[in-house]
């Protein structure tokens, strides 16, 4: 497996990452059996970045992955993130917390859960608008000094939440939704990225799932997949959004490729600082994946690609209303 640097100034991990969220969470019926054989082949395949979130399940994620990694946290370099609160009540509602005391909590359960005693990585899951950055990052440097948290990032933080963050402690990475069907990351936050030498993570590269060509209906879907109420996949947009998959499919077929293989190899090209993160839960999907770090496009190949897939060609907003009021946009 290919390696990449988390920034200027981190650390070397796997050219992809493993997102484990939809092993518990989100996209129908959990197989712990299956889904920690994945985790055990992605390891021996030399994918060491593993991604996870106290707010999957919740907490089921970290549990399940803490269980995958006993016996070879060695071998892993441990990514989980804090600041989304779910209702106990209504799983579905959310709300966002940064205050210091809450960081200091939170990271307390998430080592519970992990069964380790750092974490490598440790996101801010979504910025929150009644807390200064710079007392969320505030805390999370105290994190760092206490030996309990190794590196500290931002999930969906703007360019202006990533520089006033960075003054305060040194911010590892930014994860964001990037892919060919959401592009937003280039419009400023790749440059603030580059100019302050952070690295970024881009989370649902395959579009949750879209950009595979594997879904062609939204009755593919399970009855509790929360696909089925996100904008992208529902009534005319999804129907336009499959006309742009069907334009991929070509190309990847053209290059001998999979879908899924073309759109990470696509990401991998854009800049040397970017680490895919693609979620499965079975090791077949996996290895297909992982193929797609050997993959280099040309530079023909790529304008063919942003040519039948422009920045913001994809229908519908990327999450559901509420979710996108607390994108820190």
């Amino acid at each position: 497996m290919k390696t990449r640097r988390l920034g200027s100034a981190g650390p070397t991990v796997s050219a992809l990452a493993l997102g484990c969220m939809g092993m518990t969470d989100f996209y129908g019926k959990r197989d712990d059996a299956e889904a920690i054989a994945t985790i055990d082949r992605a390891i021996e395949l030399g994918v060491d970045f593993l991604d996870t979130a106290d707010m999957y399940g919740p907490h089921t994620n970290e549990e399940l992955v803490g269980r995958a990694i006993k016996g070879k946290r060695d071998k892993v370099f441990l990514a989980t993130k804090f600041g989304i609160v779910r209702d106990p009540a209504d799983p579905t509602k959310r709300g966002v917390n940064g205050r210091p005391e809450y960081v200091r909590q939170s990271v307390e359960g998430s080592l519970k859960r992990l069964g380790t005693d750092h974490i490598d990585l440790y996101y801010q899951h979504r910025v929150d608008p009644a807390t200064p950055i710079e007392d969320t990052v505030g805390a999370m440097a105290e994190l760092v000094k206490a030996g309990k948290v190794r590196f500290i990032g931002l999930s969906e933080a703007s360019s202006q939440t990533i520089e006033r963050a960075a003054k305060v402690h040194p911010i590892t990475a930014v994860q964001s939704e990037y892919s060919l069907w959401t592009r937003d990351p280039e419009t400023d936050v790749l440059d603030t990225c580059a100019t302050l030498g952070i690295g970024f993570v881009a989370y649902s590269p395959l579009g949750r799932g879209f950009l595979t060509g594997a879904i062609r209906s939204p009755q593919d879907f399970e009855p509790d997949d929360y696909r089925r109420n996100s904008p992208r996949f529902m009534g005319e947009n999804f129907a336009k959004n499959l006309e742009l998959v069907a334009k991929v499919q070509e190309l990847a077929k053209a290059r001998g490729v999979t879908p899924s293989q073309l759109a990470l190899a696509w990401l991998l090209g854009k800049r040397d600082f970017i680490v895919p993160l693609f979620g499965t839960k079975r090791r077949s999907y996996l290895e297909q994946n992982l193929a797609a770090a050997d993959i280099v496009l040309t530079g023909a190949e790529t304008d063919a690609i942003e040519e039948a897939f422009p920045f913001g060609a994809a229908a519908g907003t990327r999450y559901p209303e509420a979710m996108m009021r607390i994108v820190n946009a």
